[in-house]
């Protein structure tokens, strides 16, 4: 039985790229039945009947998936952001790099339209991470080199707010995509939604996922990271925690806290600091689920 990975899904179809080319395949009734329909880079096994239809017959096993981008086995995370309008709110990345931390996926953070502004806002912010920060500009061309060697042999997902570019990005690193790009909307701030579906496009040596921005990400689409765990979620906390004063704390208002005095002396980043107490806060909200 031939085995390949899902490159898009439309309408009930999903689009299998094998060795031989791309089958339009089906889904087995029972994945519906027991809530595991298949997504954007599952690994799977199809049959092909006389005429060349497929029908996905097995999803192998994931590594990790996510609601908003809807994708699977994502080794790399690209969190798009912009320094002019729209203006990235860095709690749009920090929540979506904290899920990626969860998921085991890698993050680069991608300020884009370097063109357009000089701000190093966003850059300072994630200094004090282990994350890799690339400047690109999709009209230039600044970073684009750097950004795909960041790709190359890894399947990736492009998420950020509408506007930022992502959908411009991809066509600076494969002009012949020819994706669409939206214009921003000066009344509403933000930009308008140009892609309709979730599909991996081979990019630079590896695969990336095209999909709507998380403008709208909300993370009630999916369980939030219980509170225990989400200071492993925050990587430049890792030298801070175990020394403070209570084996439990939650680095919150607990005295001698390690991880909030380096967030005082700017060690870690405020913002970022600030990131995690509001989503400690969301879990907290999630009593119910974390007994689950």
């Amino acid at each position: 039985m031939p085995e390949g990975v899902i490159v898009k899904a439309l309408s009930g179809f999903y689009y299998v790229r094998y060795e031989g080319g791309t089958a339009e395949c089906r889904a087995r009734g029972r994945f519906r039945l027991d809530g595991s329909s298949p997504l954007v880079g599952d690994r799977v096994d199809f049959s092909l009947d006389a005429q060349g239809k497929g029908r996905v017959e097995r999803i192998h096993e994931r590594k990790n998936f996510f609601v908003r981008p809807a994708v699977a086995n994502i080794d790399l995370l690209i969190a798009v952001a912009s320094e002019v309008e729209p203006v990235t709110d860095p709690f749009l990345i920090d929540r979506v790099t904290a899920v990626a931390e969860h998921n085991g996926c890698g993050v680069v953070i991608c300020v884009n339209k370097s063109d357009a502004s000089a701000s190093s806002r966003l850059a300072d912010i994630y200094a004090a991470t282990p994350y890799r920060v690339v400047c690109t500009s999709a009209v230039t061309g600044e970073g684009i080199a750097e950004l795909a060697s960041c790709i190359e042999g890894r399947v990736c997902a492009f998420s950020g707010n509408s506007g930022v570019g992502k959908s411009s990005i991809l066509n600076a690193l494969e002009p012949s995509l020819g994706l669409k790009t939206g214009e921003i909307s000066e009344k509403l701030g933000r930009g308008r939604h140009t892609t309709r579906h979730v599909e991996l496009f081979p990019v630079a040596g590896g695969y990336c996922a095209d999909t709507p921005g998380f403008a709208s990400f909300d993370v009630e689409q999916m369980p939030p990271i219980p509170k225990v765990e989400l200071q492993f979620c925050f990587p430049e906390f890792e030298p801070y925690i175990g020394g403070c004063r209570f084996d439990d704390c939650a680095h919150r208002s607990e005295p001698d806290c390690a991880v909030r005095r380096a967030a005082e002396t700017g060690d870690i980043s405020p913002s970022r600091y600030g990131s995690y107490l509001r989503l400690y806060d969301i879990s907290a909200q999630y009593k119910e689920w974390e007994q689950r």
